[in-house]
């Protein structure tokens, strides 16, 4: 997965056919009209990523380590781990993050530079901006990442499959989106969403194409009216699917875009119904294709969370960085949930589950479209890196956390909250469900102290560590003092 090539770019937008060309066109004038933020046109220091190729060895001469980041840090996809291991990497080599006030940069609101602390306009240290790593929940805005973050930054994100991040979205945001108060279960809910979610409604991006909102893009126009895309895009037929004996979630293999949106008789308002999903439209398609293709020209690498290890070993061979620099512990995880990212897939599941799977695929269908994307190319880089490898390297990976949880973390695992007595590791709870966290074993080393501390740390400690260290409290001199000093 690579940024588009002037070539790509040409074919991109080449006229294949004049209806569908038409349809593109206006289809992106009319969301650069409404949503020219993100989409304007590169800044003229912007550098078109090249085409992805196989990174060298961390042994080669000319692997020097990346340390100028920027991860989008998407919402219930495994991102609150991958945050641990930035926060612990920065940490540990000095490098200053882009932090917000709080603990967002004023999501749901797009991203604006203003939103940093300590940041100046125009306020770079010999040319070069002051911020190693952007990593903290926003909605994506690229012109105004650009602000403060250099255009070779490396750009990454994560994804995971909406059936899986709708279970855990509904029970997180429970309380926050009006369309999930108002449903008495999930399974309710996408038997039919329409009668508790309204566009614009407060909280209900959480409910439906939380990725798509996160990522920044815009949203086809027929979505933007309350009365428009009456009923949800049916269940998409879904792709050919293959895994790694390791790995238990979904490979996607299908190539045509297209098929991911074929229409199937389901029930939808209390009516059973075959009708052809408004995603199926060409100009609806060709709006999902060119936001896609915009975020491949965006994005580095985009992780999928139902294969978070191999990921991690695709990151840090990208950033020429060590195993020991990605691995870490599950953060933010919710009892009763998946312990870990791996997910059930349609394999081994009833034939409610399923049919619930397929519902929350469907009513999520731009996040159906955007996983579908970076699961495929995620595959594809991992050809290119080497199948065999890999399974060394995540299986290595894997002993590396295991040594870790039983030299660091009392029981080895995670657990309740209640069991957590420094507040310094007991993460925030929200939502129905209790989000576990970790306990250190007593009679660590120094070193294995420090270490194991930043290991177990939740992100919003973490980020207040981080926020202190680089932002130290001011010592006002007091009042007989200063006179004394005065001239």
């Amino acid at each position: 997965m690579g940024p588009l090539t002037s070539i790509r770019t040409m074919r991109l937008w080449g006229p294949r056919s004049l209806g569908v060309a038409l349809g593109v066109f206006m289809t992106i004038g009319f969301a650069l009209q409404l949503w020219g933020g993100p989409f304007q046109r590169r800044l003229p220091g912007l550098q078109l990523r090249k085409p992805w190729a196989r990174s060298p060895q961390p042994a080669a001469a000319s692997c020097l380590p990346r340390q100028r980041l920027v991860f989008l840090k998407t919402h219930k996809s495994g991102s609150s781990s991958v945050l641990n291991l930035l926060h612990r990497y920065g940490d540990r080599h000095g490098l200053h993050f882009a932090l917000p006030d709080r603990y967002q940069f004023g999501y749901p609101r797009l991203f604006q530079a203003s939103r940093v602390k300590g940041y100046h306009p125009q306020g770079k240290v010999g040319g070069q901006t002051p911020f190693h790593i952007l990593c903290h929940h926003m909605r994506f805005n690229l012109k105004e990442v650009l602000q403060v973050m250099p255009s070779d930054s490396f750009f990454f994100s994560i994804v995971r499959d909406p059936a899986a991040l709708a279970r855990s979205a509904f029970s997180y945001y429970k309380s926050t989106s009006s369309a999930f108060r108002k449903a008495p279960s999930l399974a309710a809910f996408l038997a039919n969403p329409r009668a508790f979610y309204r566009p614009g409604a407060r909280g209900d991006h959480y409910a439906r194409n939380l990725l798509w909102f996160d990522f920044g893009l815009p949203f086809p126009p027929e979505m933007r009216t309350k009365r428009g895309n009456l009923l949800p895009p049916k269940e998409p037929l879904t792709p050919q699917l293959h895994s790694l004996p390791s790995a238990t979630g979904p490979r996607a293999q299908n190539k045509d875009l297209s098929a991911v949106f074929q229409p199937i008789s389901t029930v939808a308002e209390g009516h059973g119904r075959t009708a052809s999903p408004a995603s199926s439209d060409s100009g609806s398609l060709s709006f999902i294709q060119w936001g896609l293709a915009w975020l491949d020209s965006v994005f580095d690498l985009v992780m999928v969370a139902e294969y978070f290890d191999e990921s991690l070993v695709l990151l840090a061979d990208a950033l020429c960085w060590g195993l020991d620099d990605v691995v870490g512990f599950v953060h933010n995880a919710q009892a009763g949930g998946e312990q870990g990212h791996g997910a059930a897939g349609n394999g081994g599941q009833t034939a409610e589950e399923r049919q619930l799977t397929a519902r929350a695929r469907a009513w999520n269908h731009l996040d159906w479209a955007l996983y579908v994307h970076f699961n495929r190319s995620l595959w594809a880089r991992i050809e290119q890196y080497g199948q065999s490898r890999l399974e060394g390297a995540v299986a290595e990976l894997r002993a590396r956390r295991e040594a870790l949880a039983k030299r660091c973390l009392e029981g080895g695992e995670a657990l309740d909250p209640k069991y957590i007595s420094d507040r310094r590791f007991r993460p925030f709870q929200f939502g129905s469900a209790k989000v576990l966290g970790y306990r250190l074993r007593s009679g660590l080393s120094p070193g294995d102290q420090e270490e194991c501390e930043r290991l177990a740390t939740p992100e919003l400690q973490y980020k207040d560590k981080l926020a202190a260290k680089q932002f130290p409290p001011t010592v006002s001199v007091p009042l007989k003092t200063a006179r004394l000093l005065a001239p």
